[in-house]
């Protein structure tokens, strides 16, 4: 159900316990899209030059991390909107001297509705693809419009303009592509994560010593870091994987495919949409496995996802591969079984 809002407004709809954003947002999986949401951020050059010039981001990122989500998760789980108002303001107020010059010499206020918008539009895009590929059951159409109106009843508790919010789900969509499109830049900040060679927590860590036991941690820890990179590059959307330039390859889709099928399988929720249980990975209506398509970024054969498995060819045509997330007896694609890529939000791919 929708709350009354101004004309000019996007409307809300109530939040409190029960609701689709909280369930999502209390659930653990919903962080696993995260740091490609924080990179999005310091994409966009007014929010990475703040981030860059007021926090101690180069020394140490995570600690902006550990500081800020559990201020603004509590922004969500308030008890009333009374209190939800009052945890909104307290974090907008912070960024009142967040204010400069960014690389391009253009100036910056980190309470610039723009940019303001877009670190919470990034959150929105956060939960909805984690329940796109991390849940055991994916939200209807219905459900994402509730959850993103759900979402503008949370961003309205900072007290900015509404200027920026989109009215609809359907034109969040399209605003948000639109902006990885035309607006994301490769930021110094952005720049810094994603180099190895100057940010120590993109390399992997060093594992020192000799004997058995080291090599087991080596090879523990290279699996961590290869787990790590395949969510983050499989949860972006595929038109910012490939303006960074980040491999993506037919092996990896197959891989991410398998986590995302892991997920849904062997966990369950704390709960699921309006308090109910969610129900178990095989009760999943889809697993996260697109059609074929063409990735303009290598030109081989993939999934315009990111999130399937390829096809193989043969002289009598394609034969498809057995899914990897289900392990299940059906081809990838069987519409008895997986939803096609068209009905399952390709725009936040």
């Amino acid at each position: 159900m929708l709350e009354d809002s101004p004309a000019d407004s996007a409307p809300g709809a109530p939040l409190g316990p029960g609701s689709i954003l909280w369930n999502t947002a209390g659930d653990p999986r919903s962080l696993l899209p995260g740091t490609a949401a924080g990179i999005m951020q310091l994409m966009l050059p007014g929010l990475g030059a703040g981030v860059s010039d007021h926090s101690n981001f180069f020394e140490d990122p995570f600690d902006r991390i550990f500081r800020s989500i559990p201020v603004i998760w509590g922004s969500i789980f308030a008890e009333d909107d009374e209190e939800g108002d009052s945890r909104g303001h307290h974090i907008r107020d912070l960024h009142r001297d967040i204010k400069g010059t960014d690389s391009d010499g253009k100036r910056y206020h980190a309470l610039d509705p723009d940019v303001f918008w877009w670190a919470h539009a990034t959150f929105t895009w956060e939960f909805l693809r984690a329940r796109e590929l991390f849940f055991p059951r994916q939200l209807r159409r219905d459900e994402k419009e509730q959850l993103y109106a759900e979402s503008v009843t949370w961003y309205r508790r900072y007290g900015l303009s509404e200027r920026p919010v989109p009215h609809t789900l359907a034109e969040f969509e399209s605003r948000f592509d639109e902006i990885c499109r035309n607006e994301l830049a490769l930021t110094p900040a952005a720049r810094w994560v994603l180099d190895p060679t100057k940010n120590p927590t993109a390399a992997q860590p060093e594992v020192k010593g000799s004997g058995p036991r080291a090599a087991v941690r080596r090879v523990l820890t290279g699996l961590q870091a290869e787990l790590a990179s395949t969510v983050l590059r499989g949860s972006m959307p595929s038109v910012v994987r490939r303006r960074l330039d980040l491999e993506w390859t037919n092996p990896d889709r197959i891989r991410f495919a398998s986590i995302c099928g892991a997920l849904r399988r062997g966990t369950r929720g704390p709960a699921g949409i309006h308090g109910r249980p969610l129900p178990r990975g095989n009760a999943s209506p889809g697993t996260g496995i697109a059609q074929p398509g063409r990735d303009r970024t290598r030109g081989a054969s993939a999934v315009a996802s990111g999130d399937g498995a390829p096809p193989r060819r043969s002289g009598s045509g394609i034969r498809p591969i057995r899914c990897p997330a289900h392990r299940c007896s059906r081809p990838v694609g069987d519409a008895t079984r997986h939803r096609p890529l068209r009905d399952r939000g390709a725009h936040l791919r």
